[in-house]
């Protein structure tokens, strides 16, 4: 069952929208609660849900707001945003901050059936669950021409959106429809260093931007990262950065207000 972290400043609402969630479906179920945007990042540097929901008008935080700081937090998490009908183009504007739906107020249940499917497929596949996506799967998020350079900017885009995810030179090759061999050889041409050199650089400068912005828990960190063995992690991380893990959240890390100096 997929995680879900619920985000509305009106009680009434979140509970009716949390035993809509449970009675939809099966495969997604609310862990998690916060009343505004606030509650939610504290919410998140702790805990990491599959999917958040968030009203797009609340106080102290709005919606939008909330959303391109989850962002900058964990790029692949999807997030949805229920909008009332007066805030349909506010609503769509979302989109650009990645966002990946939107529920209109009064939510209906097939409506809300459907977006969860929709994330559902991408969740799976990125869990490796599902056998193949479609070829226009990814049209969108790639976009490939034929210009070498915006295949190359395309592919550093993804990694870096992707840390946590299968970045296997064949797999990327696969998605801007290339031979891997080839791949390899441009990637190398257009950045002076290898793609396995850059996907190492980039997840474990994920893992350095996670220890000093949350308070995950380490092996939640190398997960996210895209490192499988918390103990290879570590070693990795000292010998790269000069520091373990958690002294380099002690000298770098961001503190919370009611910690004293215990990282």
């Amino acid at each position: 069952m997929y995680k879900v972290l619920l985000v509305e400043d009106e009680t009434v609402i979140r509970q009716g929208l949390r035993e809509l969630i449970g009675q939809s479906t099966s495969q997604f179920g609310v862990t998690g609660e916060a009343a505004n945007g606030m509650e939610a990042l504290e919410y998140l540097k702790c805990e990491i849900p599959d999917l958040m929901i968030t009203d797009i008008r609340m106080r102290e935080m709005d919606g939008l707001t909330l959303a391109s700081k989850v962002k900058e937090m964990y790029p692949a998490l999807p997030v949805v945003i229920i909008s009332g009908y007066g805030e349909f183009e506010y609503a769509r504007k979302a989109i650009e901050f990645g966002v990946s739906n939107y529920l209109l107020k009064p939510i209906e249940r097939l409506e809300l059936v459907s977006t969860l499917d929709k994330i559902k497929l991408t969740l799976d596949q990125r869990h490796g669950i599902a056998a193949s996506a479609p070829a226009s799967a990814n049209a969108n998020e790639w976009n490939v021409s034929g210009d070498t350079r915006k295949i190359i900017r395309d592919v550093k885009e993804f990694v870096k959106l992707h840390t946590d995810g299968d970045l296997r030179l064949q797999t990327v090759a696969a998605r801007v429809h290339l031979n891997a061999t080839y791949l390899s050889q441009l990637f190398k041409a257009e950045t002076g260093m290898n793609y396995s050199e850059y996907v190492s650089d980039a997840r474990m400068e994920r893992a350095k931007w996670l220890l000093a912005n949350t308070r995950l828990k380490i092996y939640d960190v190398a997960r996210l990262s895209g490192h499988q063995s918390p103990k290879h992690f570590m070693l990795v991380f000292k010998q790269q950065v000069g520091l373990t893990a958690g002294d380099f959240r002690d000298q770098y890390g961001v503190q919370a207000p009611d910690e004293s100096g215990q990282g």
